[in-house]
């Protein structure tokens, strides 16, 4: 079996996360984060629709960490990323970070919007 290491040339992966935090690309986030490419920045949580919707231009799907535990996304906060032509698929954050590592290595238009654990 031959490994190779994965390369993101022009992104920033998770790199780990704990209670309250987030470290990617190298540097720690406190908080909830929104990661696209080679961008993060704090995240509102359900109530902030309006700053993933405006990344409709630059991802298909936003995976969406829901901390510890799987929990439903609020219906308003679904339909308004749907409206704009975003995927959304809802998980445990872990779960979240790992899938967003794993396509962004693909290539593909994805965004991370991650509750902290």
């Amino acid at each position: 079996m031959e490994l190779s290491e994965v390369t993101y040339p022009d992104a920033v992966p998770f790199e780990g996360y704990g209670p309250g935090f987030f470290r990617i690309g190298g540097q720690v986030h406190e908080g909830n984060v929104l990661a696209v490419s080679q961008s993060v920045r704090g995240w509102g949580g359900f109530d902030d629709s309006a700053s993933v919707a405006a990344l409709a231009a630059e991802i298909d799907v936003v995976l969406v960490g829901t901390g510890a535990e799987t929990v439903h996304a609020p219906a308003a906060f679904r339909s308004a990323l749907e409206a704009v032509g975003i995927g959304v698929e809802v998980m445990p954050t872990p779960s979240a970070c790992r899938t967003y590592n794993v396509l962004l290595g693909e290539g593909r238009r994805v965004a991370a919007a991650v509750l902290a654990l």
